[in-house]
């Protein structure tokens, strides 16, 4: 028998992942242990972002007595676990503090997503944005019904309804004597009115 088959010749050995990342490793911070630290542990409360580096064993056993709240009061406790329910961020009663602006930290010009809600429309005012709502503007149809009534499109509802019925009796044939030409004029105002009606805008 061959002391190298050709069967064992293509034989290739995975690489072990972790053994690159535990030779660039630091040493782990656990006081005597001389193991490559490549976990993480959070160093504690009011240094976020900072974190030591431990062993395997050594993370997992600084993590079982971790407390990120020691030291701190029960109020102070309570105080923070009700803020984080809304993230940290200041909140008023519905209706109250209108006049309130949102933290400085937090750019008044977004981009993506975030852009589309400074950009969302509020005619209503019902998240308290500034200006006076929008002015809907009319469709072809609905100016040209509004132009035979003799009306602009600012007219409301009421100025709508209002110039109708003015119109109607100063148009209806038993009004006018029989007059042909004011009998035409009667069936324009009239088709005006049910666009306008169907339009939703009286």
């Amino acid at each position: 028998m061959k002391p190298y088959p050709k069967y064992f010749d293509k034989i290739r050995v995975r690489p072990d992942p972790e053994a690159e990342v535990k030779s660039r490793a630091a040493a782990c911070q656990w006081d005597g242990c001389k193991q490559p630290g490549t976990h993480k542990a959070p160093v504690g409360r009011m240094r976020e972002g900072e974190y030591f580096q431990f062993c395997f064993d050594h993370v997992r056993e600084y993590n079982k007595g971790f407390n990120y709240f020691s030291g701190l009061a029960d109020g102070e406790i309570a105080r923070f676990q009700k803020e984080a329910m809304t993230g940290h961020r200041p909140t008023w009663t519905m209706g109250s503090n209108g006049s309130a602006r949102s933290a400085p930290d937090f750019a008044q010009q977004r981009s993506g997503r975030a852009g589309y809600y400074n950009r969302m429309r509020d005619p209503h005012n019902m998240f308290g944005g500034t200006g006076a709502p929008r002015q809907r503007k009319a469709k072809p149809l609905e100016a040209k019904a509004l132009e035979t009534l003799g009306l602009d499109s600012k007219a409301t509802g009421a100025d709508i309804k209002a110039r109708y019925k003015e119109l109607v009796k100063r148009h209806h044939p038993d009004a006018n004597g029989g007059d042909r030409g004011s009998e035409d004029r009667f069936r324009d105002v009239l088709q005006a009115y049910r666009v306008l009606k169907q339009a939703g805008l009286c």
